[in-house]
């Protein structure tokens, strides 16, 4: 019978994210001002997270769309330099660590997966995941987590996942998942509900 597993959305959960910090430096390399220039992504964004774009394709668009002076390089770090490591959560892990599988479900890019798995000290406790931009699919809808359970070898019984989304969390308790709808405020609370579902699972 597959083990507890620990399964956990990426932003607003182990790390937060703010793309105005990418607006502002953005709009110092173009024509348009911090206040509009992520909605010139609007059309590129979704195909590029859900695998129907390349990084290179995606750059390349996104320099074009906004008249970016830079390098690829250049927008590239922009573009990627938006995360803080949510501390309450890294310290959560860091006990947990070697007593359960630990899984990422999220829906991201190649360049913002690469990025954060290298930067982010969070990230080492996880031993693999399921990303929108390979899966070809993405959260809310149930063919990620389908694909999920079965590349991950899942028992959704004996899952908690953790998200920041009303509709992902939806899904997931839809398919069986212990749920927990979370957000920096509520981490105590979640402290409370892993550690119950943990020993109710025999792991202290």
């Amino acid at each position: 019978m597959p083990q507890p597993v620990l399964l956990s959305d990426v932003g607003k959960v182990l790390i937060d994210f703010d793309f105005s910090i990418a607006a502002r430096r953005l709009a110092e390399k173009c024509e348009h001002p911090a206040e509009t220039v992520m909605t010139l992504f609007d059309d590129i964004k979704l195909p590029y997270e859900d695998g129907r774009m390349d990084d290179a394709t995606f750059v390349r668009e996104a320099i074009a769309a906004t008249g970016f002076r830079g390098t690829a390089a250049e927008f590239e770090a922009i573009w990627c330099e938006i995360f803080t490591q949510n501390e309450p959560m890294h310290t959560t892990l860091d006990a947990l660590s070697g007593k359960l599988p630990m899984f990422l479900l999220s829906n991201t890019s190649g360049i913002h997966k690469d990025y954060f798995l290298r930067t982010f000290p969070i990230f080492r406790h996880f031993s693999g995941g399921v990303y929108s931009y390979s899966a070809g699919c993405s959260k809310p809808g149930e063919e990620i987590f389908q694909k999920t359970i079965a590349q991950l070898d899942l028992d959704p019984t004996r899952t908690f996942y953790i998200d920041d989304l009303a509709a992902n969390i939806a899904t997931a308790t839809r398919l069986g998942f212990r749920t927990f709808h979370y957000s920096f405020a509520k981490h105590p609370q979640m402290q409370a509900e892993l550690d119950e579902w943990l020993a109710a699972q025999g792991i202290g």
